[in-house]
């Protein structure tokens, strides 16, 4: 694999970052409280990027964070809005994330980009929170994230379009194509100080198509949290 991101940066070469390894979860109820903890001493060392697991896991990673009295913007790619209250009784849901996120104020600010299908319910939510929602067809036209304020992005992998990676759970056609999300990311004019990337299936990707485009993600996402 090329390590060179399309930015220059040789992350190979740099000594910017460490991988730590998997973090065990094997369903229990202490999960969450296992990921908090890990993702308190990433964030304790400095910034954070995540892979895997399925969407549950942003809403720990980022209570895990420090609060440095700097408002925080959560910049979130997905298929769906992952604003459920619940579901099915559970509130640490792979649905349910950013309701999580924004009720308990550990972010000020919620973007969600690539998002084409919002139902009553969570539509309601999003209107409680004020969620700035980028549907596919409007993101020509985003204007980006400008300014000191730091984000943090959460990336579900069908936000993109199934054409380019089809090894996700729920697939939703209509979406996002690699170079536009790539092109989005360029958009982020303001700090990223942390990043997941999730929800992508190997059962449903046998010629490993989805697994390469995460692969470029990890190699672009990492050069900007390399970065000053």
């Amino acid at each position: 694999m090329n390590w060179t991101s399309e930015s220059g940066v040789d992350l190979q070469a740099h000594e910017g970052w460490s991988d730590w390894g998997d973090v065990d979860c094997r369903g229990e109820a202490g999960d969450m409280a296992r990921i908090e903890a890990v993702a308190a001493e990433a964030w304790r060392r400095g910034r954070l990027l995540s892979l895997g697991g399925d969407h549950s896991i942003t809403a720990p990673l980022l209570r895990g964070r420090v609060r440095d009295g700097h408002p925080l913007t959560v910049l979130h790619f997905d298929a769906h809005p992952d604003l459920y209250p619940e579901l099915d009784g559970n509130r640490d849901s792979h649905a349910s994330p950013f309701h999580r996120v924004m009720e308990e104020g550990l972010a000020s600010r919620l973007v969600q980009v690539g998002i084409r299908s919002l139902n009553a319910v969570q539509a309601a939510a999003a209107r409680r929170f004020g969620v700035e929602i980028v549907r596919p067809d409007g993101l020509p036209d985003w204007p980006g994230l400008v300014g000191t304020d730091p984000v943090y992005v959460s990336f579900d992998i069908d936000a993109l379009d199934p054409a380019f990676a089809p090894g996700v759970s729920h697939h939703e056609p209509g979406g996002l194509s690699v170079r536009e999300a790539l092109q989005a990311l360029r958009r982020v004019q303001a700090p990223i100080i942390g990043a997941d990337i999730v929800e992508l299936n190997p059962d449903r990707d046998p010629d490993g198509r989805t697994a390469a485009v995460g692969a470029k993600l990890v190699k672009e996402f990492l050069s900007r949290l390399v970065q000053p």
